[in-house]
């Protein structure tokens, strides 16, 4: 009897299918983007079970013949290529034609479809690859799948799923990759029976990012649109106060397609490089338009993994649009103070607000201020919505805010004694309401408290929609009432008008003084500067090292004993293949027996911290395939960054001298507002947020 025999047919599906389908999201990715290849504008994937036992694919596309539904279940059946030669230039997501196939040799699926010229539907059914209906059907333009029991002919594949939750959460970060990588489709994710994601399908990528990821992030984002040798680059960029712990906020894709690819990941990261802590990974979505003749998607089943025969040139494109974008602002981080919840007044402080002297109160009518007080209780407890609730809100504030300004002027000769009697909450005389919410001499109150005509007074106080009400940008008139200033997030300031780091800034700095050894306080227009001293000496040296590695003349001092190199092949040949860059720069390395080296002279300002685990990291960080430097520069990194090391220390105390000098230093670095190791070097604080924390502002 032969020992080698051919496989049945069942067998080599589900054979197959374990390459295409790994969990329900393998389905869903295959069968939606099927969906998007078809024209569809709206799709919908409802999953029940994390999707083991039911999945339901929904869209508006273009259907399928009555004729071509059995074809569509075969393998390597497909619309989307004719031969070997289209391979080379392929513009759809999918093109192998094995998904249909593979799922229905792994589940129970019933498939709804019509097209816009049929007059019936078609629905067939197809479970563990053998077929058991196909018949005339009512039904919707588009097509339907309907999913059920995965893997229930593969026992062994099924107890490999995880839990439910798991595999729902693998489903809601596909869908949510192809909502962004498609943002003129509009994506629908039902999670047992919950609406999870919903799209509108305008085709706005920032609108997508804002419904998927929140206020937040949208409002931190710098737009991409980049271009060079043929390979353009689009989308956004999240600024760097956004990092997070993982890549899961890396989304890019190419021609459309969602991928993984550890060049794009790379060259992403090292253009926020200056700009990140270590192990802190940026946000971004990005979309490459490259040629299809330089990628290859033909790599894997899934089509996650693709190949670019110009990788360099792909890095290097990358890297720049990353890094110019990044340059392209000045970014400095704002801080805000968080909100504190405020206490019960005092028994001895009952307002921070000057009381009402008895007689202006004689003015209010009770009854007008209880039936104000009701309807607002009223207003807010009724099922509107809350622009409305804040729009009524603000005008009954206004009414009585008014109301009692109006009263206190004509009081105004009785108010001053009428005051609280707690010396902590006593106003002092002569100060501007407008600086301390009490009545000056010579100003009328009213003046003070008073909207100006024809600005609503609601621009004053209420924060706008979508801005949430923290933060501000530098570029701000201090006349707030007059001005509709929005309310921010805190966010990374843009300093196109007002830069604190230019030359001609110099002379308006106001050096406040240092605390805690280690911060300097400066005041910049309307904005407080607080500079890390150790984090901003790091940077001087950083960049004042790399750029004196390119024109001094070295000089080496030995070391003894010398330091010994134990190298595998490849790091021996990588330090042959760069031993003139090592020597340029100072090193004396000399064989020392089979793939070992004695390094016996180093630069002499990497004397006092030259180690073997130094050596050895500026030799792997060689091994790269794809770098962005010529060789000679990475090794001049690797010594700039270590000299770092000289860096004055927190808790070391300067004088204004030194730190004017440090500042004056950071004027001319090119990235003065990171060390080299992501930290930022300087933080903002507004002076509307201080005067929001003391209450001078509402």
């Amino acid at each position: 009897m032969s020992k080698i025999q051919v496989l049945d047919q069942i067998t080599i599906d589900k054979i197959a299918a374990g390459e295409v389908i790994e969990r329900p999201a393998s389905v869903v990715k295959e069968l939606a983007e099927n969906a998007i290849d078809a024209g569809a504008t709206a799709v919908t994937v409802e999953i029940k079970e994390g999707g083991i036992t039911f999945m339901r694919i929904a869209d508006n596309g273009i259907g399928i013949d009555k004729e071509d539904v059995r074809a569509a279940f075969l393998r390597h059946s497909t619309s989307k290529i004719r031969s070997a030669e289209d391979l080379a230039h392929i513009s759809s997501l999918g093109f192998r034609g094995e998904a249909l196939s593979s799922i229905a040799a792994v589940s129970q699926v019933e498939l709804l479809t019509k097209t816009k010229e049929a007059e019936f539907g078609v629905r067939y059914k197809i479970a563990g690859g053998k077929e058991e209906s196909l018949e005339d059907a009512g039904a919707p333009d588009g097509t339907t799948f309907l999913i059920r029991q995965l893997f229930y002919n593969t026992p062994a594949r099924r107890k490999f799923l995880k839990t439910a939750m798991t595999e729902a959460s693998h489903v809601g970060d596909l869908v949510t990759r192809l909502a962004l990588s498609h943002p003129e489709v509009s994506f629908r994710f039902i999670n047992n029976g919950q609406v999870k994601l919903h799209t509108s399908g305008n085709g706005n990528l920032k609108d997508v990012i804002y419904h998927i990821y929140g206020r937040e992030i949208a409002s931190n984002l710098i737009e991409v649109d980049f271009e060079r040798k043929g390979i353009h680059i689009t989308g956004y960029l999240g600024k760097p106060l956004i990092s997070r712990g993982n890549r899961n906020f890396e989304n890019y894709f190419v021609d459309g397609r969602y991928i993984k690819s550890s060049i794009i990941s790379k060259a992403i990261e090292d253009g926020y490089k200056d700009f990140t802590m270590q192990h802190k990974y940026p946000f971004v979505v990005l979309y490459l338009d490259v040629d299809t003749e330089h990628v290859d998607v033909n790599v894997h089943p899934t089509k996650m993994d693709v190949r670019f025969n110009n990788q360099q040139e792909i890095y290097n494109t990358l890297f720049a649009a990353v890094d110019d974008g990044l340059h392209e602002r000045e970014l400095i981080p704002e801080v805000t103070l968080d909100d504190i919840k405020i206490p019960e007044e005092p028994k001895d402080c009952k307002s921070n607000f000057p009381e009402e002297p008895k007689e202006s109160k004689k003015n209010l009518p009770k009854k007008s201020e209880a039936e104000h007080t009701e309807k607002l209780r009223t207003s807010l407890q009724s099922p509107q919505n809350e622009d409305e609730k804040l729009q009524y809100f603000m005008n009954e504030m206004k009414k009585r805010v008014y109301s009692y300004h109006e009263a206190l002027h004509e009081n105004k000769q009785e108010t001053t004694p009428a005051l609280s009697n707690t010396d902590s909450c006593k106003p002092q005389k002569n100060v501007s309401v407008q600086d301390s919410y009490k009545p000056q001499k010579d100003i009328p109150v009213q003046d003070s408290y008073k909207p100006q005509k024809n600005i609503p007074v609601q621009n004053s106080y209420k924060p706008q929609r979508n801005v949430q009400a923290q933060g501000s940008q530098i570029a701000e008139a201090p006349n707030y009432t007059a001005k509709q200033v929005p309310a921010e997030k805190p966010q990374q300031l843009n300093f196109f008008e007002e830069k604190l780091l230019e030359p001609q800034a110099k002379a308006e700095h106001k050096i406040i003084g240092q605390v805690f050894d280690t911060y300097w306080l400066v005041e910049f227009h309307d904005n407080l500067y607080i500079i890390d001293q150790h984090a901003a000496h790091e940077r001087v040296l950083y960049e004042q090292t790399l750029k004196g590695m390119k024109t001094r003349e070295f000089t080496s001092q030995l070391i003894s004993p010398p330091i010994v190199l134990n190298l595998s092949m490849q790091e021996a040949e990588l330090l042959r293949l760069y031993m003139d860059q090592f020597t340029r720069i100072g090193f004396e390395i000399e064989e020392f027996g089979q793939d070992s080296y004695a390094v016996r002279a180093v630069p002499d300002n990497l004397f006092s911290i030259a180690k073997k685990e130094l050596l050895m990291e500026m030799i792997d960080s060689l091994s790269d395939e794809i770098n962005r430097n010529a060789p000679s520069n990475l090794i001049d990194e690797k010594i700039a960054s270590m000299s770092c090391k000289a860096a004055v220390k927190g808790n070391m105390r300067l004088s204004a001298a030194e730190v004017d000098t440090l500042i004056t230093e950071l004027l001319s670095l090119d990235n003065p507002y990171h060390c080299p190791h992501g930290r930022p070097t300087i933080i903002a604080m507004s002076r509307r947020e201080l005067e929001k924390k003391f209450k001078r502002i509402v």
